[in-house]
């Protein structure tokens, strides 16, 4: 108890000391900064020592390109022209091995192969096959990683979708945002760590929710900001017409003095995230305007996304405003574009969203490398899992669908010092995989060590236990990294 009331005061001596250094709830925005465990516990100091990169980072900042509703991987990235010579035959029982199915197929007895509507053909340095349906994303071949040996344990969506954003399937966990945002803090002071943008494709949709973006057990500060595609893209960001900037900066005084008295009381450390929850989105009411202008973009821009880059909440717009908000100092940039759900009418289906997502998604790369911030942005490109080798449902060489298959499936990464090339490798079936695979958990870690994290050191206590992003689980994948 002793300690407690001592550490209480502590906090309260540096908050009386830092309110003299400027005016109102300023000197208490500057503080969170310059000293970011000033309202914290004993514990939360003790976690101010992995509140900084732990050795040198390859990359500065993520982009991630998450195809919500998992996208084949076997009309895309995994070439089998095995499936095609045994079109229609049943997969045999020694490749399947009684693995899990889900209530869609389980149902089945008979599990017909099918080969892809779509060609291949083999690009860049590392000769990876790539599908007709991505000729933009095969022309930038020697930038990419493609991993084909992702797996997950989750089958179903929702589990899969969290596990791959939380490293737990279950929710209330910190997004993979959220951590970096407590890890790393942001490069801007005038935007926020950790951007959500949202997008629809022309396929079958699965849902995201903000339980994906969701801050968990750390302090809401480190919660994603969803940006909208209306005429306000933070919502009740702005002031109300009647409210000036002198007005607000009043209020927020005020606001932050009535918060003062209650942290005095009460000691919780959430009361100084919302006064920089405030003090954040006063100052974002200049910056976020200004970034989410794209009228400004040249034309040369405009036709390497495309159209629809100027078309606010499509994919490519999304495209080009994750590389404003990055270069901008946006730690991590969290695009979802929904209707890879492909359980009927795959081949019209994947058409429609590779339109969707193909161009833009290059166009990204190639943006940042022409910037000259490739090599520090970390791009990641890929769904919750993969798809089935066997049809569901009624099969023909022009129509089939696939089911859930988390054993194996592809994603692919670039920039940030990602080694490009091809990794891992799947049986001739695209069924399991025969080398080098990559659990979620290993994909969490590489990517906190790109960013100059140590998975196993970024913790934060919660009800008396250590948490981390990848539990208790997960290696680099160095193979996959520059010297």
């Amino acid at each position: 108890m002793e300690k407690e009331v001592l550490q209480h005061h502590l906090n309260m001596n540096r908050r009386r000391f830092l309110s003299k250094l400027s005016l109102g709830v300023g000197s208490v925005a500057l503080g969170s900064l310059l000293i970011p465990d000033l309202f914290g516990s004993k514990d939360h100091q003790e976690e101010l020592l992995q509140r900084l990169p732990q050795f040198a980072p390859k990359a500065k900042r993520i982009i991630y390109l998450f195809q919500n509703g998992a996208p084949s991987q076997l009309e895309l990235f995994d070439y089998k022209p095995l499936l095609r010579e045994q079109f229609g035959k049943d997969l045999p029982a020694s490749i399947r091995m009684g693995q899990r199915l889900t209530g869609m197929t389980a149902g089945q007895t008979k599990f017909p192969l099918a080969g892809s509507f779509y060609d291949f053909a083999q690009y860049g340095e590392s000769r990876a096959w790539i599908s007709d349906l991505l000729p933009h994303t095969a022309a930038i071949a020697d930038e990419l990683c493609i991993i084909k040996s992702m797996y997950t344990e989750a089958i179903n969506h929702d589990p899969a979708l969290t596990f791959f954003q939380t490293g737990a399937q279950v929710g209330n966990r910190p997004s993979m945002g959220a951590w970096l945002s407590y890890g790393l803090g942001s490069e801007n002071a005038n935007l926020p760590a950790f951007c959500v943008l949202l997008s629809k494709g022309k396929g079958n949709g699965q849902g995201v929710y903000s339980k994906l973006w969701t801050n968990g057990f750390l302090d809401s500060i480190h919660q994603g900001v969803q940006f909208s595609s209306s005429e306000n893209p933070v919502l009740y960001l702005n002031n109300h017409e009647s409210i000036d900037k002198a007005d607000r900066r009043k209020m927020l005084d005020e606001l932050a003095a009535l918060n003062d008295e209650n942290y005095k009381t009460f000691g919780d450390p959430e009361i100084s995230a919302k006064v920089q929850q405030y003090e954040m989105a006063y100052r974002m009411q200049t910056a976020v305007p200004e970034v989410t202008d794209l009228s400004k973009e040249p034309e040369s821009v405009i036709k390497l996304y495309g159209a629809d880059c100027l078309v606010p909440g499509t994919y490519a717009a999304n495209c080009l405003l994750a590389r404003k908000l990055s270069e901008n100092g946006v730690r991590f940039v969290q695009l979802y574009h929904q209707g890879w759900d492909s359980h009927g009418n795959l081949p019209g289906e994947m058409r429609g969203q590779c339109q969707d997502t193909d161009q833009a998604s290059a166009a990204l790369v190639t943006d940042l490398k022409q910037r000259g911030l490739l090599d520090e942005t970390l791009v990641i490109w890929g769904g919750e899992f993969g798809r089935t080798n066997y049809c569901q449902g009624a099969l023909t060489k022009e129509n089939y669908g696939r089911d859930h298959h988390p054993r194996c499936f592809s994603i692919w990464m670039a920039g940030g010092g990602i080694k490009p090339g091809v990794y891992g490798e799947t049986d001739e079936y695209g069924y399991n995989i025969i080398n080098n695979p990559v659990h979620v958990h290993d994909f969490h870690a590489t990517v906190l060590h790109l960013m100059g994290m140590d998975h196993e050191q970024l913790t934060f206590k919660h009800l008396g236990r250590r948490y981390r992003l990848t539990d208790v689980a997960g290696k680099v994948v160095n193979d996959i990294i520059k010297a």
